[in-house]
């Protein structure tokens, strides 16, 4: 199939478009390739999927275009109809969204509206795109399940990804579209963002410096190892989104429709606390960590529980890396790739 994968150069994208391209479609990789964090790290992946491209894998190009721009998007689509669109391409952070709100208007918002547009006038088959945990914001029943509502976020960015959603949904009710939403928590693992906890924590122990620790360590988040991830987002791009012949308008469901509209959680559905999640980091370095404890910060969720049935029940899938396999497999990437992590990250 041919397939048009969105944010190919960040740490998400990137391990979907290789695992594409290994297993023989043909993938268009599309990113901006900004310096929100270190472009290196960007550019060594794009080098990556050239190579497995080259490999006797699957045909592979890249567009070097902002998503924002409708112009560089319908160009994209215009070269011929994709089977499948995966759109992983957004502005993450969540601290982030509280300083440059701006950004994640134009990188989750009028970049998805491109998005959509695209994909209805170039008649995709399927739209799979990310959403996150994060949009379950101030609830509190465990584990977060996608049937309950989910409208209070508690920060802006997970605000611009539950307004992903509904767009979505408008899309599919109006022009048949179909769309699956997948709700992300909290995803580690090799080749991941330098802004990210388990990167941040590994180098600074390595370099002797203290980690901070939000909400004194008191917290439990569902780390959910790439791999899984990427297992999850190809299956549900794999099975399209079909209406729910059982959907009732009376009692909506919000994970479904009577259009062909689907929310997934992607999770390990194992919380950890963060101390322990710091413990698996110290015992795979050999070196114990210096904590700043400090408060939970605003837009700080305390918990995080994916409740998987559906993705259980519909997709014949469930993540089960655990945090000790999980993190020991990025540490090895880290000392490899960064040597004895001297080096400086931006």
């Amino acid at each position: 199939m041919r397939f048009l994968v969105t944010g190919c150069a960040g740490f998400i994208g990137f391990h979907v478009a290789k695992r594409l391209i290994e297993r023989g479609d043909e993938v268009v990789g599309f990113d901006v390739v900004n310096d929100y964090y270190d472009p290196s790290l960007k550019q060594k992946r794009l080098e990556m999927l050239e190579d497995a491209s080259g490999r006797q894998g699957g045909k592979y190009s890249f567009v070097k275009a902002n998503l924002a721009d409708r112009a560089a998007v319908e160009s994209c689509f215009a070269d011929g109809t994709f089977d499948r669109v995966i759109h992983l391409a957004a502005q993450a952070g969540v601290r982030y969204s509280l300083e440059n709100p701006h950004s994640y208007v134009e990188s989750n918002l009028i970049a998805f509206t491109n998005i959509l547009e695209a994909c209805r006038y170039g008649n995709a088959g399927h739209l799979t795109y990310a959403s996150t945990s994060s949009v379950y914001g101030a609830n509190t029943k465990m584990p977060f399940s996608e049937h309950a509502i989910a409208d209070h976020p508690l920060q802006f960015y997970a605000a611009t990804k539950r307004a992903n959603e509904l767009m979505a949904h408008s899309y599919s009710h109006l022009f048949r579209l179909p769309t699956t939403g997948l709700r992300f928590f909290t995803v580690y693992g090799p080749w991941g963002r330098p802004d990210m906890a388990l990167f941040k924590f590994t180098k600074n122990i390595l370099e002797g410096k203290p980690i901070t620790v939000f909400n004194n360590g008191d917290h439990t988040r569902d780390f959910t190892y790439v791999d899984d991830i990427v297992e999850g987002i190809i299956r549900a791009s794999d099975k399209v989104a079909e209406p729910n012949i059982e959907w009732n308008s009376d009692e909506p469901d919000p994970a479904s429709s009577s259009a062909p509209f689907r929310i997934y959680n992607i999770g390990n559905s194992t919380p950890v606390h963060l101390s322990a999640y710091i413990e698996a980091i110290e015992e795979q370095l050999g070196k114990k960590a210096t904590k700043e404890l400090l408060p939970l910060q605003p837009g700080d969720v305390p918990d995080t529980y994916a409740d998987v049935t559906d993705l259980m029940h519909d997709l014949n899938y469930r993540p089960d890396t655990s945090i000790k396999e999980g993190v020991s497999r990025f540490v090895a990437w880290y000392l490899n790739f960064y040597g004895d992590g001297a080096k400086t990250i931006s």
